[in-house]
């Protein structure tokens, strides 16, 4: 395999040239062979190579024809919708929800599988739970492996990649102790060896989500918050999904301390921002002063009757959605002043709920409590892709790979790399593979 001055093969060019005409007809939309030239920066014959060989992997298809100035019609080429699958799981906190989508991420089937007892994370139920998730949206959609490019899936904790064995869930808020996350769901046989489990916190799924396709889009940084029974934030960074440089970091922020020897969070220490902010502590917080809903429901229907009491002027219902938007906003300063980021967006099923009653409120306590200066360039608004942001991003989990590796379903196996020896002759002299 030729290697050039930049160390980088044949191979590795051909790649990146696939992944930029990809990832350019996917996020910016049917173009012209000619138009992908100076998008790309590729020679009009790099971009033939490139597009002759996406289109006979069945890739690209055409989009119709524009006329052009005085010459011949153009033909417009877009990525072939049916030509891969992905599926994106949230391991939510009150269910399991398993999405199959196509390659340009419409939705073709969906299946939901509740907690019971709701909140309950035991793993071997959750293990069944995504295995059954994926064998119900496959048959619904009448399809089979061959062109799933993977399971994305998004999950409350740390996530470490760093083990043999595959990813590990260390999920402390949720009782996971390094559960082997990847090793048990590979273990169920519903996937083929080569079909990847590619596992992520849901907060940073959410936020790469709303990076590439949501309120976040152009930005080049922006901080996503996952409200829920509990809080947590992603940093997402050079957010730029067409230049396939997104990068995301998950922060543990609902556990970062908010009140010395406050109140228990369900992690155990004192004092976190989640004891002040989830939707759990929230709810609790009403209950301790004397409100709550009349008989036991579930939290988004107890939330629900939170907010209705507050619309109707219940006092202690003002006061805790009050309390909590402050606490909200001093921990969003925190980030603020930490990162600076250009945008904040809250996402998550609370949040969602929530956002609409107390934005204005957390906005003005987080300029309050933050520094001017970075306060003066971030704005705060919700996130815009709903209740099924965490699969859509858990699915672009595998998409990101696809892209990586332009376009195909598995890496190819390298060719046997030379002696050192002769890659530095052959480099400094300029010689030809097999050359002397």
């Amino acid at each position: 395999m030729t290697t050039g001055r930049s160390g980088r093969t044949v191979r590795d060019l051909r790649r990146g040239n696939r992944s930029a005409v990809l990832q350019q007809l996917y996020f910016g939309g049917p173009m012209s062979r000619q138009e992908l030239g100076p998008a790309t920066g590729l020679s009009s014959g790099s971009v033939s190579n490139v597009v002759g060989e996406l289109v006979a992997d069945g890739l690209l298809e055409e989009a119709g024809i524009v006329d052009s100035d005085g010459g011949r019609p153009r033909t417009l080429l877009r990525v072939a919708p049916g030509s891969a699958h992905m599926i994106g799981v949230d391991v939510g906190e009150t269910r399991v929800r398993v999405e199959l989508f196509d390659l340009t991420l419409t939705e073709m089937a969906r299946a939901e599988m509740p907690l019971l007892p709701r909140g309950c994370y035991d793993v071997g139920p959750i293990v069944d739970h995504v295995k059954d998730g994926i064998a119900t949206v496959l048959a619904e959609a009448g399809i089979g492996t061959e062109r799933l490019l993977g399971v994305g899936i998004g999950v409350p904790g740390i996530v470490d990649r760093t083990g043999p064995g595959g990813t590990v869930v260390h999920g402390q808020t949720i009782g996971w102790d390094a559960v082997p996350l990847e090793e048990l769901l590979r273990a169920t046989g519903a996937l083929p060896p080569e079909v990847p489990y590619i596992i992520d916190n849901g907060a940073r799924t959410l936020g790469q989500a709303e990076m590439w396709f949501g309120a976040g889009r152009g930005a080049r940084e922006a901080l996503v918050v996952l409200f829920g029974s509990g809080v947590g934030a992603s940093l997402i960074t050079d957010g730029s999904p067409d230049g396939g440089t997104t990068e995301g970091t998950a922060l543990e922020w609902g556990h970062l301390t908010v009140s010395v020897r406050g109140r228990r969070c369900r992690c155990g220490a004192l004092g976190c921002l989640e004891a002040y902010t989830g939707a759990e502590s929230l709810l609790a917080r009403w209950a301790e002063r004397g409100g709550g809903p009349p008989d036991p429901v579930d939290e988004e229907e107890a939330l629900s009757a939170l907010l209705a009491a507050a619309v109707g002027e219940d006092p202690v219902a003002r006061e805790v959605l009050e309390e909590t938007a402050e606490y909200l906003g001093a921990g969003l300063s925190d980030l603020i002043n930490l990162f600076q980021p250009e945008r904040i967006l809250i996402g998550g099923w609370a949040g969602l709920m929530l956002g609409p009653h107390i934005l204005p409120a957390v906005r003005e306590h987080a300029t309050r409590y933050s520094l001017r200066h970075p306060a003066g360039r971030v704005t705060v608004g919700m996130g815009s892709l709903g209740p099924d942001a965490v699969t859509v991003g858990a699915a672009t989990l595998p998409l990101s790979a696809f892209f990586a590796t332009g376009g195909r379903r598995t890496t190819p196996r390298p060719d046997a790399e030379p002696p050192a020896w002769r890659t530095a002759l052959r480099v400094r002299g300029g010689t030809t593979p097999g050359g002397t």
